[in-house]
């Protein structure tokens, strides 16, 4: 039977204990870890948020009740101890914080019961992911996952005091809004005062943030939930938080100064990490030629090279017909592995048609010179020397090539590149390598739509000596754009504001937007606009993928109290679900399908 902590109070954390406080009566509480009975003696390892401690029960030491009690210990009671700090009789446990001392156990409280968990409560569980997150609360008290959390807290701490120093005012901007359907899928709330209406959640806080640049607050900041409806990945989530700030009468450099020491001061702080200032920056277009992504991993080489003027007039129809199309041919150098199996170039064959290629081109140069190729026959060696040499290529390694639209190729190296390191075990997670890429392009065309879209969004700023492009050749604007990445990973992206009215016109115009339409959906801030704005620009990072890779984390699920899984669906509570019909009916809804309350995965 479960007893209460009447005239109890927790003195300590369990390594908050340390052989200072030898000799000291301290009051722990926390979960049983494991309990060892030797007979006259039991050992208890004792756990909370900040770590274990041993306690030791001994009849003569508790007495006869408290020992009977201490019996009866299993996995995950939840009890409270009063007792001496001792230096350990035993071996000394390197592995633990408190691995040289125990508290001597004189008083015991069981103070809940536990049922024998579903699965064991330890750092690194093997658990399938899906009964883990059944059971959330049950895996949160894992101490990586506690960690986590607690590295979580102190980034939005060390944030919050950092921006509050440099003059940024927290301010909390709406969470119920206007749908503004431009970009990702919204999630809709019905209203039922005004049927039939629907308000969107925030994806993010843009147009309130520059609303209060407007008002004047000069410099906003909010850690903020935010929501999109869209596919999920291993670093995306439904709802998800990110650190998002506005500035006022700034450029690109401004933003990016200050973000540079926010970020020196959360890796130091948080990690113990300096990050060499200023950190670099690269434009688009030249992540794209070398890396084939706007988000390189440049902790290792395997650039892409363009060979397509050499392999132009080639005898190999599938580098020839690319060039002449209008595409390129490229390829990466993976140094050292010309003997890298057939069955694993062609796993690499199929790896980048998931990214639109129809195949991969390879060729192993032998340490004696030969080669092992899937087109040498179609070339002459004097083209294939040429292109070794553009490759930088020497025996023993193995070159391979993507051609087709600079888009697939792009994409299929820029994947692949990746891949092949992952396989290569060429990532160190101890390694941060932060890069700002700059200069996006402005627009970017979708065929889907017959029309231009926004690659940031419609109040992005085009850079300056680009305007007169956006009457003349609207694909070649680039934007006062800018994101930082970590490791191949965009933690956070932001860019210069348009604050003039007639450039925001010419935007919507671009975009495909009437005057009408533009003020259905942005009238509110289209309207502020007319009463004077500064110029501003903002930032806003993925605090979930931040703390991921500073937690050396491979999901952002390992960062978030309670995560969705890919289907967006919470496995611990069974949302999304069904609702009343009384519910549904206040909301002037019908269900117009059957829906079974049978719950999958």
């Amino acid at each position: 039977m479960a007893e209460t902590m009447k005239g109890l109070h927790r003195s300590h954390r369990c390594t908050e204990l340390s052989n200072k406080n030898i000799g000291e009566t301290v009051t722990v509480m926390g979960w049983v870890q494991k309990s060892r009975n030797k007979g006259g003696i039991i050992f208890v390892d004792l756990r909370d948020r900040s770590g274990i401690l041993q306690i030791i029960f001994e009849e003569s030491d508790c007495g006869t009740e408290n020992f009977r009690k201490a019996e009866k210990l299993r996995s995950e009671f939840v009890i409270a101890v009063v007792g001496r700090v001792e230096a350990r009789s035993g071996a000394v446990n390197p592995n633990l914080l408190t691995g040289d001392i125990e508290v001597r156990a004189k008083e015991l409280r069981i103070l809940s019961e536990a049922e024998t968990p579903p699965f064991p409560i330890e750092e690194g569980s093997k658990t399938k992911e899906e009964l883990r997150l059944k059971y959330r609360y049950l895996d949160l008290r894992r101490p990586d996952l506690q960690r986590n959390l607690i590295l979580r807290s102190k980034v939005a701490t060390v944030t919050r005091q950092f921006l509050a120093d440099e003059g940024f005012l927290e301010i909390e901007t709406p969470v119920l809004t206007k749908s503004t359907p431009e970009g990702a899928r919204d999630y809709l709330v019905p209203s039922r005062v005004h049927p039939g209406n629907f308000y969107a959640l925030p994806q993010s806080p843009q147009l309130f943030k520059q609303l209060l640049m407007c008002a004047g607050y000069d410099r906003y900041f909010q850690i903020v939930k935010c929501f999109r409806d869209e596919d999920l990945r291993a670093d995306r989530q439904p709802e998800f938080t990110q650190i998002d700030m506005e500035l006022s009468f700034v450029d690109v450099d401004d933003v990016i100064e200050v973000n540079e020491r926010l970020l020196h001061k959360i890796f130091k702080e948080c990690l113990g990490i300096e990050i060499p200032l200023p950190i670099a920056r690269m434009t688009y277009k030249e992540a794209m030629e070398r890396f084939g992504s706007d988000k390189p991993d440049i902790r290792f080489g395997m650039e892409l090279k363009n060979v397509s003027e050499i392999v132009a007039n080639c005898g190999f129809g599938v580098f020839a017909n690319a060039v002449a199309n209008g595409g390129s041919v490229r390829g990466i150098n993976v140094e050292g592995q010309a003997g890298m199996p057939r069955k694993k170039i062609d796993a690499l064959v199929d790896f980048v048609k998931d990214y639109g290629a129809k195949g991969l081109a390879y060729l192993a140069i032998e340490e004696d010179g030969s080669y092992k190729s899937s087109f040498a026959k179609f070339m002459t060696e004097e083209e294939l020397a040429a292109l070794i040499k553009a490759m930088n290529g020497k025996a023993g390694d193995l070159l391979l090539f993507a051609a087709d639209e600079d888009e697939v190729v792009f994409a299929s190296l820029g994947a692949l590149r990746v891949e092949i390191a992952k396989n290569l075990g060429l990532l160190n997670k101890d390694e941060y390598k932060f890069l700002w890429i700059t200069e996006f392009p402005l627009l970017e065309y979708s065929k889907e739509e017959g029309r231009y879209v926004a690659k940031h969004h419609p109040f992005t700023m085009p850079m300056d000596e680009d305007l007169p492009l956006l009457d003349t050749d609207p694909g070649k604007v680039r934007a006062k754009a800018y994101d930082i990445t970590l490791n191949g990973t965009e933690i956070g992206g932001g860019s210069v504001r348009i604050y003039q009215s007639e450039v925001q016109e010419k935007m919507f115009e671009v975009l495909g937007f009437s005057r009408e339409v533009a003020y259905e959906r942005f009238g509110f801030l289209l309207n502020a606009f007319k009463y004077g704005v500064p110029p501003h620009a903002g930032l806003a990072y993925g605090l979930d993928r931040l703390v991921m890779l500073m937690a050396k984390e491979d999901s952002i699920r390992d960062v978030i109290a309670f995560p969705k899984v890919k289907d967006a669906s919470c496995l611990m509570t069974e949302a999304p679900n069904i609702v009343d019909d009384k519910q549904l009916k206040e909301l002037g809804i019908a269900p117009t399908v059957e829906v079974s309350n049978i719950w999958s995965n």
